[in-house]
């Protein structure tokens, strides 16, 4: 491999955004360097080599229409407290590296599970993570492949080459990216889907100063098909192509900081870091044999079907352990004991109670005792309404006490009917 190195000028913008790759080691002959037909096929040889299931190219130009329909989406406050999107622009790759001159976009295939995963049985008291999240954190898995494709790029040319890799933490509309590459196609869902694999693929981009035959962009393909958008537990689509995120599983269990609004709690189910359902009813991912799959996101034993209990009572070495090396970093030990906590409120199991009640005594965070509370009024049960009018004396929080009364309120309405 050879070494990434900095430019002279450590301190510079260059320095912290546009590392450098290496090499006197000429593979292409000059006529083959100066086609880029030619050098597009060699790279995206080499990018298939090193694992991605699909590479493309296309032109580092704004995304002007893309850029329309996210200001209105930002407009209409459907990204909810996400108030980074509305930050630094997305839609022109250039701000990320002036000197790029085309812009390689790849896909790694995450394990679909055959059949889309419906049917799976799941234990009384375990909880679900999105299939992305289950193995290795994708961010450092495509950015260190992206750094060797770099690498790759300089030995096929003979010389430096400037380029960046981006995953989805860069300011970058990545799926307007993998439609103009050639990718594959953005989803009523919102999601990438690309064909052959389906959407269950993670996106990754590099930046490179070097002139690529672009390839051509897909077109829409979902037909009149509107599954996803009727599956969604919490109704989170405004209309096809169009998610509120507010209501979506996946930002209220990873980006929602605060409390998960009353009416959508008992819709996540078991959802505890992200949600697939609207990938699992997609007919693109609908396949009685087994999908492609990295083997760096083979799933974790622990993330497959997480312990609910487990998950409420998170020590904090605990929670560094569950999360190491994962997309689950994303989320803090407060927000994964309060999903956890909506998750069992959800699950039916009486045993769930108890562990509830001790919760609802010992935790610290007033926010994982708002929604234990909720959940034991969700469970019901003389055992679980006893544990909320036993604990509520105690209680010293507002947000707290007001779900005390409201979970004692529903549970007795509950009994009369």
């Amino acid at each position: 491999m050879f070494p990434w190195r900095e430019p002279i000028a450590p301190d510079s913008a260059a320095a912290r955004h546009h590392p450098r790759v290496t090499t006197d080691t000429p593979v292409l002959s000059e006529p083959a360097r100066s086609t880029a037909a030619l050098l597009a096929a060699a790279i995206r040889d080499a990018a298939l080599e090193l694992g991605f299931a699909r590479v493309g190219f296309c032109p580092v130009e704004p995304f002007t229409d893309a850029a329309r329909s996210l200001s209105s989406w930002l407009e209409r406050g459907l990204h909810g407290d996400m108030a980074y999107l509305a930050g630094e622009p997305r839609h022109d790759p250039a701000r990320l590296l002036p000197e790029a001159r085309s812009l390689i976009v790849v896909a790694l295939p995450y394990g679909a599970e055959p059949g889309g995963g419906i049917a799976r049985k799941h234990l009384p008291l375990s909880g679900q993570i999105a299939r992305y999240a289950r193995g290795a954190d994708y961010h450092a898995v495509l950015k260190e492949r992206l750094r060797l494709l770099a690498d790759r790029c300089a030995q096929l040319t003979g010389h430096s080459v400037l380029a960046r890799p981006c995953v989805d933490s860069a300011p970058l509309l990545e799926r307007e990216a993998a439609r103009r590459a050639g990718i594959g196609f953005t989803a009523k869902s919102t999601l990438t889907i690309a064909p052959g694999l389906g959407s269950y693929v993670l996106l990754g981009e590099l930046l490179i100063d070097l002139e690529l035959s672009p390839d051509q962009p897909l077109s829409r393909g979902c037909g009149s098909c509107t599954t996803c958008l009727v599956a969604c537990p919490t109704g989170a689509f405004v209309d096809a192509y169009t998610l509120d995120a507010r209501r979506c599983i996946s930002y209220l269990t990873i980006e929602q900081k605060g409390a998960i609004p009353r009416p959508l709690r008992r819709l996540i189910g078991r959802w505890v870091f992200g949600c697939d359902v609207c990938q699992e009813v997609c007919p693109y991912n609908q396949s009685r044999r087994p999908r492609p799959a990295d083997e760096a996101f083979e799933p974790r034993s622990a993330l497959e079907e997480p312990d609910l209990l487990q998950l409420l009572e998170l020590s904090a070495s605990g929670y560094r352990r569950f999360v190491k090396r994962s997309a689950l970093r994303r989320v803090g030990r407060t927000q994964l004991q309060r999903n956890a906590a909506v998750a069992l409120g959800n699950c039916g199991a009486a045993e769930a109670v108890e562990p509830l009640g001790r919760s609802l005594r010992e935790n610290p965070s007033g926010l994982v005792r708002e929604h234990v509370a909720w959940a034991l009024g969700r469970l019901g049960g003389e055992r679980a309404r006893a544990l909320l009018q036993e604990h509520r004396w105690r209680e010293t929080e507002a947000a707290v006490l007001a779900e005390i009364d409201l979970s004692l309120a529903e549970s007795s309405s509950t009994d009369e009917d």
